[in-house]
């Protein structure tokens, strides 16, 4: 048994390239670490973090890079070619503009697992949006099933961001790593937390006694997603609760 603890554990030998970012990204960045991969994050210079207090940075080790630079950028592009998976969670485009966007980066390693994160995904009407945690679960309905009948409960980042987010992340870019590892081939694993929505649809469609079921707080629980299932719902969606949205719900 291995008797150096940062070696240990199923990902052991896996190189991971984390380019640092909010929430969703260096959660799952800290899983991978906490299985065994080596990670190790790009930080911006003088940013000052991953100090002890910063628990989704711990278990790696940091690099600082000012990404518009060109020789910064060859340095990364260098790292990705031993690198076994890469993790970004920058808004779409960000990478491709700073020439380390998938293309570039299977370029130069073309058995690497390009794992993204964002908010809504890398296209769509919301693609460029800006969006939390609370727009991503209460837009997919997943909020409806926490809390009591007459008020739900927002529950922190943990359903949306880290639940629909970085989980959904974490299993894409192992089984894309699985894959690269058995056909050589590298894959573009894009997670946005809107995915938690299959989150919400299973626990409705699991939870209620009949199609027009209620939940365990009393609320009507597979209403509570059906208007997100339609495109037209989807081009409707704002970004953010606000008068915006009283005027947009109308339109479910």
């Amino acid at each position: 048994m291995p008797t150096d603890t940062k070696a240990q554990g199923p990902l052991r030998g896996v190189k991971v390239l984390e380019f640092v970012g909010l929430g969703p990204a260096p959660f799952c960045a800290m899983l991978l670490s906490d299985l065994g991969a080596e990670v190790v994050r790009i930080d911006r210079p003088h940013a000052g973090g991953g100090g002890p207090a910063e628990v989704l940075a711990r278990g790696r080790r940091s690099a600082a890079f000012n990404l518009k630079s060109p020789g910064a950028v060859k340095a990364c592009l260098s790292m990705m070619k031993s690198a076994h998976i890469v993790l970004e969670g920058y808004r779409p485009g960000v990478m491709e503009r700073l020439g380390l966007g998938p293309e570039e980066a299977l370029k130069a390693n073309p058995a690497l697992v390009y794992g993204r994160m964002t908010g809504w995904g890398q296209y769509g009407p919301l693609a460029h949006a800006a969006g939390h945690d609370l727009n991503y679960i209460a837009l997919t309905g997943a909020l409806d099933a926490i809390g009591p009948k007459d008020k739900p409960v927002p529950p922190v980042n943990v359903v949306g961001d880290f639940g629909g987010g970085s989980m959904y992340l974490a299993v894409g870019v192992l089984a894309a790593l699985h894959h690269a590892r058995t056909t050589g081939e590298g894959q573009v694993v894009d997670a946005a937390s809107w995915t938690v929505r299959p989150i919400s649809w299973a626990r409705s469609i699991s939870s209620t006694p009949s199609a027009c079921g209620v939940s365990r707080a009393g609320r009507t629980c597979s209403m509570a997603a059906r208007p997100f299932m339609t495109p037209i719902a989807a081009r409707t969606m704002p970004s953010c609760p606000s008068a915006r949205w009283r005027g947009s719900s109308s339109s479910f």
